[in-house]
């Protein structure tokens, strides 16, 4: 019998189960009352009970790129975490002081 493997975009292999080994492990989880697999129908019930990652926000922030001395950059960086919101503020109020 030949092997089945399974190919990730990063290259690794991953061997897969045979049918009969499939069927084994399932008859095990289904003899085991505290292990039972869940049904197709339970599945499709099933929701999330919570929403991950950052709510969205009202005005939504543009991916882009800008060159900074090494300097700049290092000394807010060393501010520590939210570094690049704060050079967003810095450069909202340059903006207000220029167009307001």
């Amino acid at each position: 019998m030949s092997e089945t493997y399974l190919t990730t975009r990063n290259g690794r292999k991953i061997l897969l189960n045979t049918p009969e080994e499939d069927a084994a492990i399932t008859a095990a989880a289904e003899s085991d009352p505290d292990a039972r697999p869940m049904t197709d129908e339970e599945w499709e019930a099933a929701k999330p009970t919570a929403c991950l990652g950052r709510p969205r926000a009202e005005q939504r922030k543009v991916s882009t790129t800008i060159r900074f001395d090494a300097d700049v950059l290092a000394a807010m960086k060393a501010t520590g975490p939210g570094w690049q919101t704060r050079i967003n503020d810095i450069v909202r109020e340059y903006v207000k002081t220029r167009t307001g």
